[in-house]
């Protein structure tokens, strides 16, 4: 399998292809099936170009399922992932990102909290401004030092890619957790978006692969990747 590539392709075709203990660190954030629409602030949006992000919860949950499993195989034995998800709101009752990763293979190291400042400005409800970044691991022991002094809660703010990629986690934030894994020579997304896990793994001097099914966001992806690129040759 080619490093520093994006596959343009469902992760499980790509995972699929991997062998078993392959991948060092996977950071990912898949889309959070938060319907047609949604709102952030006083905007809407409409669902990603080619995902779905409507299906039925259970559905939706059976597949993260399969997803995190796959993660969990490709992993090498002190792999770690670090996936950001949300606590939702659907028909007035949260779900847990909790209710399926409890379901896989993976354990729980630590749950992170990401306040994003990402407002949703509903009077029914305290107004929601955090995601979490769960650290999932294949085993307890992880290649992992703090080197930064990290604390768990991360204020960062939510990037966006010329208003094209608009839940795009921050370049900062990735890097903040590929520094905490100074070990991990090849680092995966499975949901690479607009290339943001890639182009924290070319700051920090890692390989990365990447996953991702809209065409547009591949081709976004790439750009980014190679002005990252010739900024480097620049220096």
């Amino acid at each position: 399998m080619d490093l520093n590539k994006i596959y343009n392709e469902n992760c499980l075709d790509t995972m699929a292809r991997m062998p078993d203990n392959f991948v060092d660190l996977v950071v990912t954030s898949p889309p959070y099936n938060l319907g047609a629409k949604h709102h952030t602030g006083n905007n809407t949006f409409s669902a990603y170009d080619l995902y779905v992000d409507d299906m039925d919860e259970s559905d939706y949950q059976y597949w993260q399922i399969k997803v995190l499993n796959e993660i969990y195989r490709i992993l090498k034995p002190n792999g770690s992932l670090l996936y950001n998800h949300k606590n939702r709101i659907k028909n007035g009752v949260q779900i847990s990102p909790y209710e399926w990763i409890f379901k896989s293979n993976l354990i729980v190291k630590q749950e992170l909290t990401w306040f994003n400042g990402s407002q949703n400005f509903d009077k029914c409800r305290f107004y929601p401004m955090t995601e979490r970044i769960y650290w999932l691991s294949k085993t307890k022991d992880t290649d992992f030092f703090n080197e930064i002094g990290q604390n768990d809660l991360i204020k960062d703010t939510a990037e966006g890619t010329d208003k094209e990629h608009k839940r795009a986690f921050p370049v900062q934030l990735c890097r903040r957790f590929i520094l905490c894994f100074p070990n991990s020579k090849l680092v995966y997304d499975p949901f690479m978006g607009s290339g943001t896990t890639a182009v924290a793994s070319i700051k920090e001097g890692r390989n990365y692969i990447g996953s991702e099914i809209s065409s547009k966001y591949v081709e976004i992806a790439e750009k980014r990747i190679s002005a990252e690129d010739s900024q480097l040759k620049l220096f």
